[in-house]
């Protein structure tokens, strides 16, 4: 459900998604779009993940030092982060545009 939601709010666009191999991400079938690539990180490699560095700043800039009266609070900052994450395109490329991921090699369709 996740990839076919991503794939759709991003229809004009090709899609690189990083996984690392948590057995949830390697135990099943995945319906992948046609816009859409899974590449898959060596085992133990955290260092690699883009979504790494995206928690990092997600901790760092959103979490840091505060206290939340309940789970939506928690879950109202995380969408909040998030958005604003999204919403900075050149952050996010700088974060996570490591070399191995923006070669033409890998965006080829």
């Amino acid at each position: 459900m996740f990839l076919a939601a991503v794939a759709a709010r991003h229809a004009d666009e090709f899609i690189v998604v990083v996984m690392d191999q948590a057995g949830r991400h390697v135990a099943g079938e995945f319906q992948v779009p046609a816009n859409m690539r899974l590449v898959f990180l060596p085992p133990y490699s955290p260092k690699l993940s883009p979504a790494e560095h995206l928690w990092e700043v997600l901790r760092e800039d959103w979490f840091a030092n505060t206290v939340f009266i309940d789970l939506n609070a928690v879950e109202n900052m995380l969408s909040d982060g998030l958005f604003a994450l999204e919403s900075d395109i050149e952050r996010v490329q700088r974060l996570t545009g490591f070399k191995w991921i923006t070669t033409t090699s890998l965006n080829a369709k």
